[in-house]
């Protein structure tokens, strides 16, 4: 559609001349004489722009701008004003006007003025949209579970997303820190401003400092202009520090005096930036004895670590998986165009009984997989991945639970079963990738390629041999 602009002038000259003007440049105009029949008209049609003289009779253009902001608060409105008035046009703009034109006009900056704000206006929609979907996706739906240690989140999430505390989110990987993270953001009265987010385990640390703080131009090798730092970035938001229990002692110590002080210094300037921003931190490590040996500052601690919240791994939660394995079937049946009906009475119990080491983020990489892959109306059995369905991917005995009788057991057999497990868990975990998990298994790559030829558990790539 068309760009529709109201002209509103009580000079028929000026009124022509705009009109067409702005037609030539693909608007769609009406205009209008006066004040009074501008707000008839815009009880009868929408409109993206007015833009109406200051001085009229029956109703002055200071009068139909209050009138607009009041009843049309999304229209831009730009006012017009005659050489020697300008002081008038800058009170309308304090009042909203989005800016002025002055007589006699400029046409090209008439043209420019009317395209940046039409722009503006669509980049303020944008935003709006943009955030009301981050608000909504990430909303206290977004937190999947009717467990009690999810009752026990929602109840923390609701309470603490209210206030500036600080907040220290612990759990195991993939158990959805940064989920909890956005919720206690986009709940509370921050939702409007930055969500920022930093992977402590990420960013090498000669780079932390610079991407935490910032940095000024010719401060070190590489750094041809100034940084903004993302403290500055999330400056009266939120800023997320991911696995936090990664971050070097060099850098803890700049973080402590950030969070006390509420102001930082870029690398290689000599003046403080003040900023204020609420700090929520998580980590799948535990700081507490990261503390006792000295690898994590303790004042730091008890700064990140007001209020804790602890993110439940999915083993110890299992009646959620049908609702998070529906929850996922539903995603991904929108963003890859299934229509998927449902998951199996058979094909949950297999959900059910699997260990999930990734936790919940294992479990929807898992049914995207199946969802990407399924060709029929329903996920079964034999739709999942062969670890899920077979008994080498669900939960390990651990060797207390093995019985031994009379007949006593086989314990190669028995051995080489856990070995098999422990093997597929770690590909798993490592992505397919042997040679990554070799070294979750701290094995060298060459017994890991003999162990997956000797269980049958798929093939080495050329690549990865040789790499070795």
């Amino acid at each position: 559609m068309k760009p529709r602009i109201l002209v509103v002038d009580d000079e028929e000259s000026i009124r022509e001349f705009l009109e067409i003007m702005l037609k030539k440049d693909g608007y769609e105009v009406t205009c209008a004489e006066d004040g009074a029949k501008a707000k008839e008209i815009l009880t009868k049609k929408s409109f993206d722009m007015v833009i109406s003289d200051l001085q009229m009779p029956n109703m002055t253009g200071i009068e139909l701008l209050k009138h607009v902001k009041d009843s049309y608060p999304d229209l831009v409105f730009m006012m017009i004003t005659a050489f020697g008035t300008t002081e008038t046009a800058v009170d309308a703009m304090k009042m909203g006007a989005y800016d002025y034109l002055t007589k006699p006009f400029k046409i090209d900056e008439v043209r420019l003025n009317i395209q940046n704000a039409l722009r503006s206006k669509n980049l303020e929609v944008e935003n709006r949209t943009l955030k009301k979907e981050l608000t909504k996706e990430y909303s206290f739906q977004s937190l999947v579970g009717n467990s009690d240690p999810m009752h026990k989140i929602y109840d923390l999430v609701k309470r603490v997303s209210q206030g500036p505390t600080n907040v220290l989110i612990t759990g195991e990987s993939g158990t959805g820190k940064e989920v909890v993270a956005k919720a206690i953001h986009y709940n509370g009265p921050l939702k409007d401003k930055a969500f920022v987010t930093i992977n402590c385990g990420a960013i090498p640390e000669n780079l932390m400092e610079s991407e935490m703080f910032g940095h000024k131009k010719g401060s070190f090798t590489g750094a041809v202009a100034d940084k903004v730092g993302l403290f500055e970035v999330a400056d009266s938001g939120t800023l997320f520090l991911d696995e936090v229990g990664e971050l070097p002692l060099t850098i803890q110590v700049k973080l402590l005096r950030a969070i006390q002080e509420r102001v930082i210094r870029r690398v290689g300037a000599t003046d403080d930036i003040k900023v204020e921003v609420r700090i929520i931190a998580a980590t799948n490590r535990d700081l507490e004895e990261m503390v006792k040996t000295g690898a994590f500052r303790q004042d730091l601690f008890y700064r990140l670590n007001v209020i804790n919240i602890h993110t439940p791994a999915l083993r110890d939660r299992k009646d959620d998986i049908p609702l998070l394995a529906n929850h996922f079937l539903k995603k991904y049946n929108d963003r890859l165009t299934k229509t998927i009906g449902g998951i199996s009475v058979e094909a949950m119990e297999m959900l059910k009984k699997y260990d999930y080491p990734g936790n919940v983020r294992e479990l929807e990489n898992v049914i995207e997989r199946t969802v990407a892959l399924e060709g029929g109306s329903m996920i079964l059995p034999e739709s999942l991945p062969p670890f899920v369905n077979t008994p080498s991917g669900r939960k390990m005995a651990s060797s207390h639970e093995i019985e031994i009788g009379q007949e006593g057991i086989d314990l190669d057999k028995v051995m080489g079963q856990i070995e098999k497990e422990l093997l597929v868990k770690a590909i798993h975990a490592a992505g397919g990738v042997k040679k990554k998990a070799s070294k979750l298994l701290h094995i060298t790559f060459r017994s890991m390629r003999y162990r997956v030829e000797k269980y049958n558990l798929g093939t080495v790539d050329d690549e990865e041999m040789d790499d070795e």
